[in-house]
């Protein structure tokens, strides 16, 4: 069975480096968390952090990119790279894992899930949500939802 899509980054990375990522997080919240003017500097650097996925991508299209080169001008063996970066990049579609996911990982490179963890929580701690009624069960379809979305795309 494949992993879900917030999960397979996190399943197929060592578990002390999600627990690094993890507290980096938490030192990070803690940083920043002494003003307005930190946390509104800290949302918009997480605005620009590229996230897992990006970071793949952009390696992979350039290794690509570089295979097909040499294919053109050094030997037509270098369109392997080419096929091999596609193969990986599959692999990772499907399982969360690629040869350069260790990597990057190590040098974290968060999934979007864990970036969107830090932003919520410092928009938690600028107050953001606190405007967010609480409601009841019944009343969630009809208003309280969008209240609620609303609130967190702040």
């Amino acid at each position: 069975m494949l992993p879900t899509t917030t999960e397979r980054v996190p399943q197929a990375t060592d578990e002390e480096l999600n627990e690094r990522i993890r507290k980096e997080t938490e030192a990070s919240i803690a940083r920043h968390a002494g003003s307005r003017a930190d946390i509104e500097r800290r949302l918009a650097e997480l605005d620009r952090e590229w996230d897992i996925e990006r970071t793949l991508e952009a390696n992979a299209a350039s290794v690509s990119l570089i295979g097909i080169a040499l294919a053109i001008t050094v030997s037509r063996r270098f369109l392997l790279l080419p096929a091999a970066v596609a193969g990986f990049l599959l692999q990772h579609a499907l399982q969360g894992w690629c040869p350069p996911l260790p990597l990057f990982r190590r040098l974290g490179v968060r999934t979007q899930a864990e970036i969107e963890q830090e932003r919520h929580a410092l928009k938690a701690l600028r107050g953001d949500y606190a405007e967010v009624p609480r409601v009841e069960a019944d009343s969630v379809r009809e208003s309280g939802s969008s209240r609620a979305l609303e609130a967190a795309e702040r």
